[in-house]
């Protein structure tokens, strides 16, 4: 397969506004977009009418959308946030995957609030078996990210979520990058919870004493080729979605202007293609 066939890309890490979000990763040449957010909202802040447009401008472009993002355990979140409203997002979020064709939902596994790491850990499971169960009758199915909450920490955290919520409607997606700020190195963490993976996150970075700072792929010290490789031979088969935050970093509240964000996307989509072109003619 090409990069195009595999790689896709989270549209707002591009451009705020869908179209222009379609416009660069039909540019690229990408058959699969990553939603998380339009104009500054999520999808499931949208109400039917924006929603079945949202739907009817990715169908019309040939896109298609594997994951919907969403902010359920995010860095928006703790571990205290009000479950009901967190629920009413997972119904929200379901909707929107339903609309544009797919299923899987990125959900994270909550910051703390200040409690001793047991109750963390405690509530932090409590919460995503009941969120799976309703993932379960909505017909969707929750993505665990290595990002905030406990389950990130590291990957004997996040297999013990996956064995104690016990269903197939809880799975992962592994962002090579995160590791930068979380302080593990990434390969070490796929190589224990790969059969676990369906979708992958594409960024680079170095760490700095004031915290992880973004680059292109293959610029930075994490050892994306090195991922990828590892992912292929054990038979992947998903996609690898750019989230560069080397221009739009959410959680910092950090964004440039529209050009910038849009070449900076474009140098990172045309990074992981050298990646990919080089791991598959070794």
């Amino acid at each position: 397969m090409t990069w195009t066939e595999r790689a896709c890309g989270i549209g707002d890490e591009a451009a705020p506004g869908l179209a222009e979000q379609i416009a660069i990763h039909r540019e690229l040449g990408l058959g699969a977009i990553e939603l998380r957010t339009v104009d500054g909202l999520g999808l499931h802040e949208l109400d039917t009418e924006a929603l079945a447009g949202v739907a009817e401008q990715v169908r019309a472009a040939g896109l298609v959308v594997p994951v919907v993002d969403t902010p359920i355990g995010n860095w928006s979140t703790t571990v205290a946030t009000d479950l009901d409203t967190e629920l009413s997002v997972l119904a929200g979020s379901a909707e929107a995957a339903h609309a544009l064709g797919g299923r899987w939902l990125r959900v994270m596994s909550y910051p703390n609030d200040g409690r001793p790491d047991a109750d963390w850990a405690a509530e932090s499971l409590r919460r995503l078996a009941v969120l799976t169960r309703e993932a379960e009758r909505l017909g969707v199915r929750l993505l665990h990210e290595n990002c905030q909450g406990w389950a990130g920490r590291g990957p004997d955290e996040t297999l013990r979520l996956l064995e104690y919520v016990g269903s197939p409607a809880l799975r992962l997606i592994f962002d090579v990058g995160n590791g930068l700020a979380y302080g593990y190195e990434a390969a070490e963490f796929l190589g224990k919870v790969l059969p676990f993976v369906d979708h992958v996150h594409i960024k680079d970075g170095h760490r700095t004493p004031a915290g992880a700072v973004f680059t292109l792929p293959g610029r930075g010290d994490v050892d994306v080729a090195g991922c990828v490789r590892q992912l292929e031979r054990a038979g992947y088969q998903g996609r690898y979605s750019l989230e560069p935050h080397v221009a739009h970093i959410p959680h910092l509240a950090a964004t440039a202007g529209a050009d910038e964000l849009a070449e900076g996307y474009r140098a990172c989509a045309l990074g992981f293609r050298e990646i990919w072109e080089t791991i598959h003619h070794d």
